[in-house]
């Protein structure tokens, strides 16, 4: 039986193993030998990491042709509009091509944990929260999306990948499903 754990990975944290410098990554948080990440989130993402020691599992859950749809809770500089709303929704084109299309939605802020180090803010331009729902997973996408409509990500946490979710899990905590 596959195993799969739930990390809820810090900001700052490299989705790998191996050191690579001074540099944190999984290998701080996590001891269960065998498992490894079924996609990435970078360095300056936060939330939700699948790990499995099932390689069918891991390809089902990071291969885009499977669809498995990802959750982000995206926090981004300004109020998005409902036009950038519906842009987001119909795709993006983005420099490697269009993004498929995508639900978005306004999201009241969640009650999240505190950032550390906390997000550039500046006092003259509000930040708003969105969810966005993908189901393909190019590289820094959501970063690349919100850009596109006139909205830079100011903090982007993974909230679900399929049927999981960070519900219960503080930064650092990973439990085994």
């Amino acid at each position: 039986m596959a195993r799969v754990l739930l990390f809820n990975k810090p900001h700052g944290v490299l989705t790998q193993f191996r050191a690579q410098g001074d540099v944190p990554t999984l290998a701080a948080y996590i001891d269960v030998p065998g498992v490894y990440p079924a996609g990435r989130l970078d360095k300056n993402s936060e939330g939700l990491l699948v790990l499995t020691d099932d390689g069918a599992l891991q390809h089902r859950i990071s291969a885009p042709k499977h669809k498995m749809v990802k959750t982000y809770w995206v926090q981004v500089e300004g109020e998005p509009s409902d036009d950038a709303l519906a842009l987001l929704r119909a795709g993006v084109e983005l420099d490697d091509g269009w993004t498929k299309p995508a639900k978005a939605r306004r999201l009241p802020e969640p009650s999240v944990w505190p950032r550390d180090p906390p997000i550039r803010e500046r006092k003259s331009i509000p930040t708003a929260w969105i969810e966005l729902k993908l189901k393909e997973g190019r590289n820094r996408q959501v970063r690349r999306m919100t850009a596109a409509v006139g909205y830079p990500t100011l903090r982007l946490i993974r909230y679900a990948v399929g049927p999981w979710t960070l519900e219960g899990l503080a930064p650092g905590q990973y439990v085994l499903v």
